[in-house]
């Protein structure tokens, strides 16, 4: 008798999991109201709510297509951005570019940044159209999230969950990401096989440190540089590199994560790869040093697309050295993605 009651008991905590765990799915797995023409779904991620937004040819949002996933580069900007035009409501684009032509091949997904709100006015954001707090800080769970593998396993806890999806299509995964986005879609390449294709934009092959000191080399004068005094923080940084303590800025864990060349991630894969940059930007020369690597090991998987002239973020240059924010250059961009991905198939 007393093995059945225990074996009764069992079974009932065994049902009544189930039935949690079926009905915390299903949660998660219904979609919210639209945003703004986007789908809106939500997600879980070591107890993490994760916002996603999907855009897709309308009238296609129940055909089976191939995921895109875009990730975003740094700072804690929501991924809606509301403006008040002469009293009429509008948004800034989500995706930086313009996502309805490769909506005719794929369904694009975009990922909010940890604890920043999805949705926002312009008004309450800083300049950089950053999110901050009531305390006028970043939000402490967001920081605390603010490193290169929680983004990498949290992305790839997303793309399991939207393949799940029956409209989205198994055939093909793609992966891009522009600045810090650049980095962490390289890893997820690499230690995810279902990528089948990736998008590497403005990144730095060699990682962000150098990038940092390039950039430090651009303003130096003939009586001062902040060389030195990069490379002394860098030197802390390898000493120390778990460190989570943001009283400087940046810890020294996400500068050292995004430090690590993204070249290892990239020289493991064996699909293929489309590097887009503007020839203006400070990560250039590496750019330039991996291609001639490339070229040295025989690789053909890569394809390099530059945009002369151009900044990091695809716009050109005044002659005083300015961005000239009148050219925008991101649709360009992204159908050069379109046309890329369109010739591999």
């Amino acid at each position: 008798m007393v093995c059945t009651n225990y074996s009764y008991q069992v079974n009932i905590k065994f049902i009544l999991l189930c039935c949690f765990l079926l009905t915390t799915r299903q949660l998660y797995s219904q979609s919210l109201p639209d945003v703004y023409g986007y789908r809106h779904l939500q997600t879980v991620f070591k107890g993490d709510t994760v916002d996603i937004l999907i855009r897709s040819k309308k009238g296609d949002e129940q055909v089976p297509k191939p995921l895109f996933l875009f990730c975003q580069g740094s700072l804690p900007q929501p991924l809606v951005i509301r403006y008040d035009d002469n009293g009429r409501e509008s948004i800034g684009n989500v995706f930086v570019f313009n996502p309805d032509s490769l909506a005719q091949h794929y369904h694009l997904a975009i990922i909010s940044k940890a604890y920043v709100p999805l949705i926002a006015d312009h008004k309450n954001l800083n300049p950089d159209f950053t999110y901050s707090d009531s305390t006028g800080q970043f939000p402490k769970q967001y920081l605390e999230r603010y490193y290169l593998d929680y983004y990498v396993n949290r992305n790839i806890a997303v793309i399991r969950f939207l393949q799940r999806q029956p409209w989205i299509s198994q055939k093909q995964l793609v992966v891009a990401g522009h600045s810090e986005g650049s980095t962490i879609a390289a890893k997820i390449a690499s230690v995810f096989p279902r990528v089948t294709h990736l998008i590497y934009s403005g990144g730095n092959p060699q990682g962000r440190m150098l990038t940092m000191i390039t950039r430090e080399r651009a303003h130096e004068t003939d009586s001062s540089s902040g060389v030195p005094t990069a490379f002394d923080r860098w030197e802390k940084i390898s000493a120390d590199p778990q460190n989570m303590n943001r009283s400087f800025g940046d810890s020294y864990k996400v500068t050292n994560d995004f430090s690590i060349p993204p070249a290892r991630y990239l020289n493991q894969l064996k699909i293929p790869v489309l590097i887009t940059f503007g020839t203006r930007d400070a990560g250039v020369p590496y750019i330039d040093l991996f291609h001639t690597e490339i070229i040295r090991l025989h690789k053909t998987n890569f394809t390099f697309k530059e945009y002369i002239g151009t900044e990091h973020n695809y716009f050109p240059l005044k002659s005083n050295g300015e961005p000239d924010y009148d050219i925008f250059n991101w649709d360009k961009v992204a159908e050069d993605w379109r046309t890329w991905l369109l010739s591999q198939r």
